[in-house]
């Protein structure tokens, strides 16, 4: 009697046996090359505005910042109430523009580019004395600037304010909170995002030789910004926000929001000098 020929195996079968016949050094190599791919995919989104706040992974000093703006944003891009935007689009893609108006309103208007801490400080100390307010409209930019320049307002003792139809996005909320006092127009814009850096193609390279370094500068960003928010009284939940936001959208505030977490704060109301809120001068039992 003629033994049987053994059964035929089926397309999942064969597989099976080709995958067993896998060692299992090379099978976790594959598994660590995947997980790493995967990694980098989201540093490379992810990874914006971070070097402008350390210097232990270096860019390109002339890597052009992507503003996102609410009309560019389709679908489910654009989360609350997005604002009726006025402002010449041109204006706002321009590198940060400075003018003193009526009313000893310093105008902030146009992209945080690096620098623009330097050309605010320098419009302070040469007109400072006739400025009570800097008011703000722009689609946001370098975290690095944006930190400093709210620090400068809130060493100078200057309000904050976001107009009428004005926009204040992604780091410049940070400018936003420096204020010694806060005000939000109701048909105004304030949004946050996550930061990131649009990284040229021929950078890819760099960012994947110091994968640690970059976890390193996400974290410490994180952080600067935590401390940044506390130290200006806002409350740093509002920061959630941004890291639930993808880069390419925006997660704009209510006006509930503003005043919950303090970004905006009452008229008549005012931080001291340790960034907790006074309430109104005339309000009762003060």
């Amino acid at each position: 009697m003629s033994a049987l020929a053994p059964p035929r195996r089926g397309l999942v079968g064969r597989g099976l046996d080709r995958l067993a016949a896998i060692d299992d050094g090379n099978i976790l190599r594959v598994a660590f090359l995947a997980m790493l791919a995967g990694t980098m995919s989201v540093l490379f989104i992810d990874y914006r505005e971070l070097v402008a706040l350390d210097g232990s992974v270096t860019m390109p000093p002339a890597l052009p910042l992507v503003p996102v703006f609410p009309g560019d944003m389709p679908g489910e891009g654009s989360h609350g109430p997005a604002p009726m935007q006025t402002t010449d689009r041109a204006l706002l893609e321009a590198p940060m523009a400075l003018s003193l108006e009526a009313g000893g309103v310093l105008k902030l208007t146009g992209t945080i580019d690096p620098g623009a801490v330097e050309r605010f400080t320098s419009e302070i100390a040469a007109r400072g004395e006739y400025v009570t307010t800097i008011a703000l409209d722009s689609p946001g930019g370098s975290v690095r600037d944006a930190i400093a320049i709210g620090s400068a307002i809130r060493a100078g003792g200057f309000a904050t304010a976001v107009g009428s139809g004005a926009l204040c996005a992604s780091s410049c909320p940070l400018i936003l909170a420096g204020g010694v006092t806060r005000s939000v127009a109701a048909d105004a814009g304030v949004g946050v995002h996550q930061i990131y850096v649009a990284a040229p193609v021929s950078d890819v390279g760099a960012i994947l030789r110091d994968v640690g370094g970059a976890m390193y500068d996400a974290q410490k960003t994180t952080a600067v910004v935590t401390r940044y928010l506390i130290d200006m009284g806002i409350d740093p939940a509002l920061w959630i926000h941004a890291l639930e936001t993808p880069p390419q959208e925006l997660y704009f505030l209510s006006t509930e929001e503003l005043s919950k977490y303090r970004l905006s704060l009452p008229t008549g109301s005012a931080v001291s000098d340790d960034s907790e809120v006074k309430p109104p001068v005339n309000a009762a039992g003060a």
